[in-house]
């Protein structure tokens, strides 16, 4: 069995996650195609819940279009009064996402 400490998306499958904290960085990654590498920037929330489970990982956004959706929740750290379910829909560039967000109970 693998171990992920990251949240990872599947297109159609809803992934309902608590954020604790949030921070942006940079990063190199591999390029297939070329060998070599390209700076990315991304914004990487930790989570502690995942589907109900509690959890230490991460999820790591490069997608503007998905980040537009968090973005608003992100300064004082606005949501962590909140779940948020994130379904990804489709693949590769026309990729999109649905988001809920959900009220925590108190």
């Amino acid at each position: 069995m693998v171990l992920m400490n990251y949240i990872r998306l599947a297109a159609g499958v809803p992934k309902r996650m608590h954020f604790t904290d949030w921070y942006s960085m940079d990063r190199d990654i591999l390029v297939a195609e070329t060998g070599g590498t390209k700076r990315l920037h991304s914004e990487v929330f930790q989570v502690d819940e995942e589907d109900g489970a509690d959890v230490s990982k991460t999820f790591s956004i490069l997608s503007q279009k998905l980040w537009a959706h968090l973005e608003p929740f992100a300064k004082d750290k606005g949501y962590l009064p909140y779940d948020f379910i994130i379904t990804q829909m489709g693949d590769g560039f026309l990729k999109d996402w649905n988001v809920q967000v959900i009220k925590r109970p108190e």
